[in-house]
């Protein structure tokens, strides 16, 4: 517009150059036209990528507020599960501690009271040594009973010569 309004004045002294100047306003003209469009292009660009980095910065914010979060609220459940963990390995040594002596005691109660089937072999010889103690008790008392018959036998015959 500028160079339009200076060589479109009519001054003579440019009359000879008019038609070169004409040229070059129009390549001037275009030249400015395509730096505008540019300068557009960029300016819009440029404001798009603002706007991009200005979204990114918030979600980044929120993000690392978010993530800040979790590992306040991670190392405070890793805590309290440590606290829970040592608790319950206490209780499990207890409990482990009452078990053995409830099985101690189950193991000594099972050998006074349970009973145990006899094999072959035991009740055989179980009854053999009854068996002989029962003929040693008859020899006994048929030995006992024939020095009480003689005994008597003699003590009335005293009795009877009296």
């Amino acid at each position: 517009k500028v160079l339009n309004e200076y060589y479109g004045q009519g001054d003579k002294a440019h009359t000879s150059q008019s038609g070169g100047a004409a040229s070059i306003i129009g390549l001037l003209e275009v030249v400015e036209s395509d730096f505008s469009k540019g300068l557009a292009e960029v300016e819009a660009e440029e404001e798009a990528a603002a706007a991009a980095y200005e979204q990114e910065t918030k979600d980044n914010e929120v993000e690392k507020a978010t993530k800040t979060k979790d590992v306040e609220f991670k190392t405070k459940e890793s805590v309290h599960l440590d606290e829970e963990s040592a608790a319950l390995a206490s209780d499990l040594a207890t409990v482990q501690e009452e078990l053995d002596a409830v099985l101690e005691y189950l193991a000594k109660i099972h050998k006074e009271c349970d009973e145990v089937a006899e094999t072959y072999e035991q009740r055989k010889a179980r009854y053999e040594a009854e068996i002989a103690g029962l003929k040693e008790a008859l020899d006994v008392l048929e030995s006992e009973t024939a020095l009480v018959q003689r005994h008597t036998f003699r003590h009335r015959s005293l009795r009877g010569s009296a």
